[in-house]
């Protein structure tokens, strides 16, 4: 498996289907609060990533092909934005809470490389 625009157009879907069942047990599966609150904001940060990775292969296609390092870090923060809160809904101990925003910066260097690939799209070399 290459990393190329099918690779990522297939994990960012089928990141987006875990995202809403995700979405869903804790909105009908969890009476906890505290679980629901922690499901649904890493149910919506991996949704919102999966389209953004989707918007990468998007860019692939324009000619940008460093947007898949963007993809790479958008699927890499939600396993571990989302993925620690989920954990942590799930009865892991709180410390778990600090690998949180290191997910959070894999966001954050995601959209920074998107940045920097948009200002190269329709220029010679991009």
């Amino acid at each position: 498996m290459g990393w190329d625009r099918r690779t990522w157009m297939t994990l960012a879907a089928a990141s987006g289907f875990a995202a809403v069942a995700i979405g869903a047990f804790a909105a009908h599966g969890v009476h906890d609060p505290r679980g629901q609150e922690l499901l649904k904001t890493g149910a919506t940060y991996q949704m919102t990533h999966a389209l953004a990775t989707l918007a990468c292969a998007g860019f692939m296609a324009l000619g940008a092909v460093r947007a898949r390092h963007a993809a790479a870090f958008f699927l890499g923060g939600s396993v571990l934005f989302s993925g620690s809160l989920y954990a942590m809904a799930a009865g892991a101990p709180r410390w778990l809470g600090a690998v949180t925003p290191l997910g959070g910066l894999g966001f954050l260097i995601g959209w920074a490389i998107l940045v920097w690939v948009a200002r190269g799209i329709d220029q010679a070399g991009a």
